[in-house]
């Protein structure tokens, strides 16, 4: 079954939580780098939506 797309919202959430994982200190080494990866993931995901809202909304203003 296909797993249900994160809403921005969700993704930045996510994103946070692994912050304050990662802030803690007490995340193992081998955990603090996938920790880090995911982040990196969601990161790229959630500013190449933002990038895709901007055109939008770039678009939207110089039709009018």
């Amino acid at each position: 079954m296909k797993e249900k797309t994160k809403t921005f919202e969700e993704k930045m959430s996510e994103l946070e939580g692994l912050i304050s994982k990662l802030e803690s200190g007490s995340v193992p080494l081998e955990e603090m780098v996938a920790l880090h990866e995911q982040g990196m993931a969601l990161y790229e995901s959630c500013a190449k939506e933002l990038e895709s809202f901007e055109k939008r909304l770039k678009s939207t203003e110089t039709a009018q």
